[in-house]
């Protein structure tokens, strides 16, 4: 394959190497090649792109090692006009947070998720119809891809068996004069697989994680882009 496209060995291992420093698990065989093992899990922008439907693919998506919170970068650009769907996801969050300023625990291991709503592609903007709708998506997003099914305890928080796995805040912005509002911010966070065991004492007495460290049965890419999907083509 190398020949075919006129790449070099020493080209190819670069690519490697740099591919192991992003953290991607690859096998090498010699004289053989290499192989991407089944257990890599990296959230990218081409991996949530590759699992969205073709219509969905132009979507907005950047992803990053760590912010200090995702609906924090989302507001940004919702500020500056980003498009319906348009997505900010990290790997970590130090500054992760709920409802009344609540902290939210955001380490590896969790999916942390903010889409930007344009209210003109909504059929309600009511703040209870959008975070149902939105609580909806991601529960119809983590049942039609596991099987799991959790459920709406509170006004955002979604539970399996007792256990937190998943909080949901929006937020929003209006033109003061006119009080129209401008955009909505879902910021949603995920216990994927997250080591609920490293989770300060106070919170993992109540949280759990989809999956157990290392257990999944889909990738965190794939998850995302359901979500992004189910929000996407559905309406509150």
């Amino acid at each position: 394959m190398a020949r075919q496209c006129g790449i070099s060995r020493n080209a190819v291992w670069k690519a490697i190497k740099d591919l192991r420093k992003k953290g991607y698990n690859i096998d090498a065989v010699s004289n053989r090649g290499y192989k991407l093992t089944s257990n890599t899990d990296i959230i990218s922008v081409e991996g949530i792109k590759a699992e969205l439907p073709e219509s969905l693919r132009d979507t907005d998506i950047s992803v990053y090692d760590s912010l200090e919170s995702t609906s924090d970068k989302a507001k940004e650009l919702a500020v500056k006009s980003a498009s319906h769907g348009t997505s900010v996801v990290a790997v970590t969050q130090t500054g992760g947070r709920g409802r009344k300023d609540h902290s939210f625990f955001s380490p590896e291991g969790g999916i942390y998720l903010s889409i930007i709503l344009d209210p003109g592609e909504l059929t309600d903007t009511d703040s209870k119809a959008v975070t149902s709708f939105v609580g909806s998506a991601v529960i119809n997003a983590i049942n039609e891809l596991t099987g799991i099914e959790p459920y709406i305890d509170g006004i955002n928080d979604l539970y399996v068996d007792g256990k937190k796995i998943c909080g949901i805040l929006l937020e929003s912005g209006s033109e003061y004069d006119s009080n129209t509002l401008q955009w909505i911010v879902a910021g949603i966070g995920i216990n994927f697989d997250s080591d609920i065991s490293s989770f300060p004492d106070d919170v993992k007495e109540r949280a759990a994680g989809l999956f157990g460290p290392g257990k999944a049965v889909i990738t965190k890419n794939l998850l995302i882009a359901k979500i992004i999907e189910k929000i996407m083509y559905c309406q509150p």
